[in-house]
């Protein structure tokens, strides 16, 4: 097999990483918006998204380490962007719409990848 065409398991990651980058993403901006909008829901999701990160971070499989670290971030500006002190609402804001648009962009950047991939198995 060519050194430069991805093999199986490889190619599978990237799709994987794709679809949750691209969704962890839009589901950010989801939570940001209508925790914006509406406080009760931003508290509930922050502290939903805050506990599946606790419990990935608490997980003995290392792949759910990064992603759990991730979530718990994510929980925890969004509770801060809620209860926050005026200076830092709009500095946890701001970093949680640049993290919804990293996950985003990193997902899209798989995703080229996943399907240059399989044209190049075809």
């Amino acid at each position: 097999m060519n050194d430069l065409e991805p093999s199986g398991t490889a190619l599978a990651k990237q799709g994987v990483a794709a679809a949750g980058g691209i969704a962890g993403g839009v589901l950010l901006l989801v939570m940001q918006i209508l925790g914006a909008r509406f406080r009760l829901v931003g508290i509930l999701l922050g502290l939903i998204v805050g506990g599946v990160g606790v419990s990935g971070l608490l997980s003995r499989d290392p792949e759910d380490k990064k992603p759990g670290l991730i979530l718990t971030a994510a929980g925890a500006l969004e509770l801060v962007f809620q209860f926050g002190i005026p200076v830092l609402k709009p500095i946890a804001g701001t970093i949680l719409g640049f993290a919804a648009l990293g996950l985003l962009a990193a997902g899209i950047w798989k995703g080229i990848r996943f399907l240059k991939g399989l044209r190049s198995r075809q």
